[in-house]
């Protein structure tokens, strides 16, 4: 069985269609299938737990990377049950670095009639998953910005971000990752297994999604007057060029926050006091690429 989820309210109005495209695709393939639509927060997690029980079904992502996420989380079972994703979102980080089109009916073309494949994915010692990446710093405290309006999207993160970057406070913390411990102050912690979040930065150019590897890449303090013409190198994918920038490709990593309290994002989502000691998981989730 497929079961497409898909959060009720992005089915209003125009965006009614997009649905009706996909089920057209399936029908036309022959596929059994169900909608499964999301009515709050973490319902799209509570659907996945209980479909993976057991083997044997395909689960469609309708929507965006904080889909993605809540589904990621759901998985009980990643044995014959992969995943397919239908861009439905406003960022779509993870869809772009997968290679996976917007257009609704090309997506779901991709599920109907391709094989699956793997894909790696971030594991947190907190049991916390994360497809496209985790962080905290400056991106954190956009995201706050960001979602405390009525409105999201990507206009209103770039007016977030550039908001922030007049208040930030750089944050101490210590990082071990491939053999080595060291000491930060800075403005961004992440680790990525796609290349950009936000809706288009490109933190991680160089990333793939089914390589084994994290990309790491903190930036230290960088002065007021400096911080815009290095914020549009890391936007553009110039990572290397921000002499700040610590890059590494890592198996693993554990970031400790010199604060007692802090805040993380994974694929968007914000979470208190989470602690990043992460790793990456290959050849367990397969997704229809």
């Amino acid at each position: 069985m497929l079961y497409v989820i898909v959060n009720e309210l992005h089915l209003k109005g125009k965006h009614a269609k997009k649905l009706e495209e996909a089920e057209a695709v399936f029908e036309k393939a022959g596929i059994e299938y169900k909608v499964l639509k999301t009515t709050h927060a973490g319902h799209a997690t509570e659907y996945v737990k209980e479909i993976t029980r057991t083997t044997g079904n395909t689960i469609v992502a309708m929507g965006g990377d904080g889909t993605l996420h809540e589904i990621l989380n759901g998985y009980v079972n990643f044995e014959d049950n992969p995943l397919g994703l239908i861009p439905f979102g406003t960022g779509n980080d993870f869809a772009s670095a997968a290679g996976i089109p917007n257009d609704v009916k090309a997506a779901a073309e991709k599920i109907a009639f391709r094989a699956p494949a793997y894909v790696d994915f971030i594991q947190l010692s907190s049991g916390l998953r994360s497809l496209n990446a985790v962080g905290m710093g400056l991106d954190v405290e956009v995201l706050k910005r960001t979602y405390s309006g009525k409105h999201h999207g990507k206009s209103k993160y770039f007016r977030s971000l550039l908001a922030t970057l007049f208040k930030f406070k750089s944050i101490g913390f210590s990082v071990e990752y491939n053999g080595k411990t060291e000491k930060h102050f800075g403005l961004i912690a992440a680790l990525g297994n796609g290349q950009s979040i936000g809706g288009g930065i490109k933190l991680f150019p160089e990333a793939k999604i089914d390589d084994g590897y994290l990309d790491l890449i903190m930036v230290d303090y960088i002065s007021r007057i400096k911080l815009f013409a290095a914020l549009l190198k890391l936007m553009r994918g110039k990572v290397n060029s921000v002499k700040e920038a610590t890059v590494a490709r890592v198996k693993e990593a554990t970031f400790t926050v010199d604060s007692p309290n802090f805040t993380i994002q994974a694929e968007g989502e914000l979470y208190e006091n989470v602690p990043i000691h992460a790793h990456i998981v290959s050849e367990k989730l397969k997704m229809f690429l």
